[in-house]
């Protein structure tokens, strides 16, 4: 192709897109942290600054904190429940969280991370403390997880609508899944403390004395990482807010949603199960899966960080859900302590295509000044996984088996990797639409430019 006809190509390309720029609505003020979203692209060093750092070390203290209560199970056993009974208090915690998410993402929108994000912190460490103090299954417990479920979805939602205000828009998918990684440092220090509370401190009390206490510790060390990363932050509020429901129907995120939801079953899993699972066979704790988790995971976010541009966010999210539907078939198989790893191997792979595919195929309908509320609507659906799972998974444990519940969680993996494959759209199946070696032009938009959506475009604007 000649210079002449590429030089055209692209100029062409050029007007088509401030074209299609000039027909979104810019009625609402950008904040400064906004305004880096329209920024021009950056070198792929300049993401990686003194925030995101400081947004890594928060996040790894966090998801340290949270590992540390993944023996919750444990807890609600030695208050004298049962598998069912865990999955109650956690489903009803994640009703509240539900609950709150239908507000949350108005009050991020309204208000701006910077009073929301220590709010959510604050709930998430007196939780923590409940759980420090709690001594029989009255309603404190059941309080108590409420307010844990609704601080940690507060929380990482704050910490993902904070960080992708920092990147370009085209880079939304690598900052997510690289931040990301610090939540695999973080449950491999949280379950190996876990473990080595449990495995060394004298059964009973004195085992969930430490155990929670060391995460409340952690989250109070996240309030102070929170104000350091927010200090500098302006918000400008939108001309309105909308309901979290209103923002559903008229930005429908599509089928990503039931893929989220199984990714909150897949969770209720592995943080709340898996340790009754281990303690049931005599093993030694679940610091070997999320060890091999993690690790897998890790290499897989940072080897496969430009796979959003080169394999496509689709193709992704079906290979992450294969990847957990093999480590949910593989569970049952497991004996002893080091055949963990064959199905962390798998769950963690899939669990690193999956989380930043669908949180960035998910938020990225909804226009930038509803971009909190978009977050926060995209991780309300893991929650109604997990809301919807927990009970049910718990009652297939206490009446037929481990494997019962271990089949029927890769079943569902199965059933909505099939139902994504045969209904999901591929048309923009990258985030870009052009490359070093070739232009691609068109007058639709690709997979990362943003615009009001039509959820339904059957029924029209308004649907």
């Amino acid at each position: 192709m000649s210079q002449q006809r590429v030089l055209g190509l692209l100029l062409e390309q050029s007007a088509l897109k401030r074209n299609f720029s000039d027909r979104i609505p810019n009625e609402t003020p950008m904040s400064t942290t906004e305004a880096a979203l329209a920024a021009p692209a950056e070198t792929s060093e300049s993401i990686y600054n003194r925030i995101f750092w400081l947004s890594f070390t928060a996040n790894t203290s966090l998801v340290t904190a949270n590992a540390l209560t993944f023996r919750f199970a444990e807890l609600v056993s030695y208050l004298g429940g049962t598998e069912e009974t865990s999955g109650s208090i956690v489903g009803i915690g994640m009703i509240g969280a539900i609950m709150a998410r239908l507000l949350l993402g108005q009050g991020i929108d309204h208000f701006g991370v910077k009073k929301v994000w220590p709010a959510m912190s604050i709930l998430f460490v007196l939780s923590c403390f409940l759980f420090l103090v709690v001594t029989e299954l009255t309603w404190m417990i059941y309080f108590a997880r409420i307010i844990f479920a609704v601080g940690l979805a507060g929380m990482f939602t704050c910490s993902m609508v904070h960080i992708q205000q920092q990147v370009p828009a085209h880079r939304r998918t690598e900052v997510l899944g690289i931040l990301g990684t610090s939540g695999f440092i973080g449950m491999v220090l949280g379950t190996q403390l876990g473990d080595a509370i449990f495995n060394t401190l004298p059964e009973g009390r004195t085992q969930f004395l430490a155990l929670f206490s060391s995460a409340t510790a952690l989250g109070l060390f996240y309030i102070l990482s929170v104000r350091l990363l927010t200090r500098r932050d302006n918000h400008n509020r939108p001309h309105q807010t909308h309901a979290a429901h209103r923002l559903i129907f008229r930005y429908w995120p599509g089928n990503v949603v039931f893929v989220a939801i199984m990714m909150g079953v897949s969770f209720t899993v592995i943080s709340v199960f898996l340790t009754r699972f281990a303690t049931t066979l005599g093993l030694s704790g679940i610091g070997t899966y999320f060890a091999a988790f993690s690790v897998f995971a890790f290499f897989t976010r940072v080897i496969g960080r430009g796979w959003s541009r080169t394999i496509g966010r689709h193709r992704l999210i079906l290979m992450g859900l294969g990847g957990q539907c093999l480590g949910f078939v593989l569970f049952p198989f497991v004996t002893t302590g080091w055949h963990l790893i064959f199905p962390a191997i798998a769950c963690g792979f899939g669990h690193a295509l999956l989380f930043p595919s669908v949180v960035s195929l998910g938020t990225e309908v909804f226009p930038r000044p509803f971009r909190g509320s978009g977050t926060t609507i995209i991780l309300g659906f893991t929650e109604v996984g997990a809301m919807l799972s927990a009970r049910p998974l718990g009652w297939l444990i206490d009446n037929v088996s481990f494997d019962a519940m271990f089949f029927s969680a890769a079943g569902m993996a199965a059933l909505i990797g099939l139902l994504y494959a045969l209904t999901s759209t591929r048309r923009h199946d990258t985030d870009l639409a052009y490359s070093e070696d070739k232009v691609v032009l068109s007058e639709d938009k690709t997979a990362d430019e943003e615009a009001e959506a039509v959820p339904f475009p059957q029924l029209g604007r308004n649907a």
